[in-house]
């Protein structure tokens, strides 16, 4: 069996499962956020009873991120109704934006949005802060009610993002009725040249299949490649499994994995026993790549889908109004480091967002010293708008004060995972999904830049 296969069969209970065949699963944690959230809610309270209690309180994780640092009074009404429902249900796994249990979440935007405005409790991205928190372990299934729950397949488990229907299922019964998918294969091999990130690696894997070509499928990475990669790099990779239509993608265990999920564990005092999957010698797959990751390159995907692939190089006549970086995808603290390897010294030409995936991050940035400036304050010289207030921003639109939205037709290049019309902000916007060090470049140059061009 693959290593998807071998999770979904121990959690059905049954010795060997095989694509296409339907399998009831228990969940080991289904996380939800502050945009499908009340949704969930609304559906477990409708099919389960206005008393009903969820399945396992110690297994709901509950992470506001999305709209929050907004004056839209709906998107602050949402948060409010998630601390009404854990209040209600004494869910201990709840990263609420304010500290006071029984108030109201309301964005001061006469502060600014570059200054804090968050509690001690606030985590930031979900699929950022899941790990982070301690609630991703080796060999266990993750229910999310977002599409880049997929991240965490970096960690050797099956994560997946699912319907407010389905979370409002398994919030009352633990289970879910899954399809098992095919495993497609792709075999990392070399290792990444100056220049050349994570995000160049899944920008060539959907390039090569295509926007669709993993849809419903499992997209399984591994080889001698992947000792080299960070698990940041990982999670950057697992994470976009969605942008190729994948069900899921995962990776081997190893020991980078052990060493980060035990830390995490124990740090946040969640549970510390996991049980990973290793692959079969005999395990199928529906198809093969190999990654020759020594000649990859710095890749972009153009507008208007994560397909349209192309090498940084060839697209230095494309003209840019705005740099970004941040999300789930390239907002942890890696992709901040090598955003500022290529701006160290230098100053940006056009409009430069910045807004880190968790206020661990923003921590990490502010405490890191490179010679006698944090790396934050690098970035701030550089022209880089850093804010404080860790979220999903503007990487999916959101109202229109949301900190780095395009509110106008512009072309942005973007650390982010997404580049549909209208994903971040004007529907006649472009986006151009790259890696950190490829948006620094061009924030440097007000083109699409290759960074290497710029590394010495």
């Amino acid at each position: 069996m693959t290593l998807t296969e071998k999770i979904l069969a121990r959690a059905a209970g049954k010795s060997g499962v095989q694509a296409g065949e339907n399998v009831w699963v228990n969940a080991d944690i289904l996380m939800t956020h502050d945009v499908c959230g009340p949704g969930t809610i609304g559906v477990f309270k409708r099919e389960f009873g206005p008393q009903a209690r969820v399945w396992d309180p110690d297994k709901v994780v509950i992470i506001p991120d999305h709209y929050i640092f907004t004056a839209d009074s709906k998107s602050n009404r949402n948060v409010d109704i998630l601390r009404d429902f854990v209040r209600e249900q004494s869910l201990p796994y709840f990263y609420d934006v304010i500290d006071k249990p029984s108030g109201r979440w309301v964005f001061d935007s006469s502060k600014g949005m570059l200054k804090r405005q968050y509690g001690s409790n606030y985590a930031g991205v979900c699929h950022t802060a899941l790990p982070q928190k301690g609630h991703t372990r080796p060999g266990e299934i993750l229910f999310g009610t977002d599409s880049h729950t997929c991240m965490a397949g970096a960690f050797n488990e099956f994560a997946t993002g699912i319907g407010n229907t389905d979370a409002g299922f398994v919030m009352g019964t633990g289970k879910l009725l899954l399809k098992v998918p095919e495993t497609m294969h792709f075999h990392l091999e070399g290792k990444l040249q100056k220049g050349v990130m994570a995000k160049d690696v899944i920008l060539h894997c959907i390039g090569e299949i295509g926007f669709d070509g993993a849809t419903y499928r499992a997209m399984q990475f591994d080889g001698p490649g992947v000792a080299g990669l960070s698990m940041d790099d990982r999670m950057t990779i697992a994470n976009m499994a969605i942008e190729a239509g994948g069900k899921n993608g995962i990776f081997e265990f190893d020991a980078q994995t052990q060493a980060f999920v035990d830390h995490r564990c124990k740090l946040n005092g969640t549970k510390s026993a996991y049980e990973p999957v290793e692959p079969d010698k005999s395990q199928k797959f529906v198809c093969e790549l190999v990654v020759d990751l020594t000649k990859l390159e710095p890749t972009v995907a153009c507008h208007p889908d994560p397909g349209r692939r192309a090498l940084a190089k060839a697209l230095g006549h494309i003209k840019l109004d705005r740099a970004y970086i941040g999300s789930c995808t390239g907002g942890k603290t890696g992709d901040f480091l090598d955003f500022a390897r290529v701006l160290l010294g230098k100053r940006v030409v056009i409009d430069t967002f910045g807004v880190p995936a968790t206020p661990e991050i923003v921590h990490d940035l502010q405490t890191a010293r490179w010679g006698d400036k944090t790396v934050w304050e690098i970035l701030v010289d550089a022209g880089v708008q850093m804010t404080e207030n860790a979220s999903c921003a503007a990487c999916l639109g959101g109202p229109v004060d949301t900190f780095g939205r395009m509110n106008t037709p512009l072309k942005c290049i973007s650390a982010t995972n997404r580049n549909f019309p209208g994903r971040m902000g004007h529907k006649e916007s472009q986006v151009f999904l790259a890696s950190p060090a490829t948006v620094a470049a061009s924030a440097l140059t007000g083109r699409i830049t290759d960074p290497r061009e710029l590394l010495s």
